[in-house]
C-alpha cells in the first residue's frame, strides 16, 4: 500500500511540474477569457467625441503580463485596457509583440497622461513608462489619426 501511494505522490509531483512549466513557458494558459469594455476618447477640453474602441480587459496580473503578445493584429478600433490596482508609475515592454502600438497611460479619472509610440523589438527590452491607474493599448498610430493627446479623457465602464 504504501509502494502505491508513493507512486501516486510522484506522479502527482512530475504532473504539477509539467503544468509549472508548461505555465511558465505560456502563461496565457491561465487565462480563460477577456472582459470588454467600450472607451470612447473624449476632446478635454470641448467634451467632443473623438473616437471609440473594443478593448479587452485585462485586470489580473497573469492578464497584464501576457497583454497583447498573443495576438497576431489589431483593427483600428481594436485594443487592450489594462487596469492597475492604483494609480502610480507604470513600465510597458512589446514582449513578443507582432506589431506597433500606442501606449496610453490613463489618469484614475481616465484623463490622458501621456502616449507612448512603441515599436517590437529585440532584447532588451524598451520600457515605456508613464503616469496612471490604466494604460489602453492600440494600433501604432491611433492617437494621432483620432487627435488623442494628454489632457483629452477615456470614458469606459468596467462594471
Amino acid at each position: 500500500m504504501n509502494r502505491r501511494l508513493l507512486a501516486i505522490a510522484g506522479a502527482s509531483v512530475a504532473l504539477a511540474l509539467l503544468l509549472a512549466a508548461a505555465i511558465a513557458v505560456n502563461p496565457s494558459l491561465l487565462i480563460a477569457g477577456y472582459d470588454t469594455a467600450t472607451a470612447e476618447a473624449v476632446d478635454g477640453e470641448t467634451g467632443e467625441s473623438l473616437a471609440t474602441v473594443e478593448a479587452r480587459v485585462a485586470d489580473g496580473l497573469a492578464k497584464r503580463y501576457v497583454g497583447l503578445s498573443e495576438t497576431d493584429d489589431l483593427s483600428d478600433d481594436e485594443g487592450m485596457l489594462f487596469v492597475h490596482d492604483e494609480a502610480g508609475e507604470h513600465a510597458y515592454v512589446m514582449r513578443d509583440m507582432a506589431f506597433a502600438l500606442d501606449i496610453v497611460f490613463l489618469a484614475p479619472n481616465g484623463t490622458v497622461t501621456a502616449i507612448r509610440e512603441a515599436e517590437p523589438g529585440s532584447r532588451p527590452y524598451t520600457r515605456y513608462r508613464g503616469t496612471g491607474k490604466y494604460v489602453l493599448e492600440v494600433p501604432r498610430g491611433w492617437s494621432e489619426r483620432n487627435g488623442v493627446d494628454p489632457g483629452d479623457r477615456l470614458v469606459f465602464d468596467l462594471d
